[in-house]
């Protein structure tokens, strides 16, 4: 419950429309969260998220210099040219085809490379549904992904 809450955080405050703890936790709420303040000051906290001023006035954010964490595609660039085998987009969908058995650690591997564009993945047996935000991002993660299987370590 806590990592879904947290990850619910960052997405509030990286919408940009919140500028407060009481915000935070009444978007919160609306998602279904059954928070406090005290709750979502500790979250934010351990987030490493701080409140700044600006032009556009105050609002939460990333620590400068902290966290946004580089995307680690490593096990992508691991696993895509060992398992996948065809990459087709269709519209907002990309429809990844794998060996047998390979399709769920694929999908892992995409979601932790948090390729721009991609919403999410679910992953079967040998099909990946790889969501993305509209069609024009289906087309390069397709080929996004056709790159990370034709690359040689």
């Amino acid at each position: 419950m806590k990592r879904q809450r947290q990850a619910a955080i960052l997405k509030v405050v990286r919408s940009g429309k919140v500028s407060s703890q009481k915000g935070i936790a009444d978007a919160l709420r609306s998602q279904g969260f059954d928070v406090s303040q005290t709750t979502v000051s500790r979250d934010l906290t351990e987030l490493g998220l701080t409140r700044l001023r600006d032009s556009a006035g105050a609002r939460y954010a990333e620590a400068a210099g902290a966290s946004r964490r580089p995307a680690d595609d490593s096990a992508l660039r691991r696993t895509a040219p060992q398992v996948l085998l065809t990459v087709e987009p269709a519209g907002n969908i990309v429809v990844v085809k794998t060996q047998p058995g390979n399709a769920q650690g694929l999908a892992w591997a995409i979601d932790a490379a948090t390729l721009p564009g991609v919403v999410g993945t679910v992953g079967g047996d040998d099909t990946i549904l790889v969501v993305c935000a509209d069609a024009a991002s289906g087309r390069k993660v397709g080929k996004r992904l056709m790159k990370y299987a034709l690359e040689q370590g």
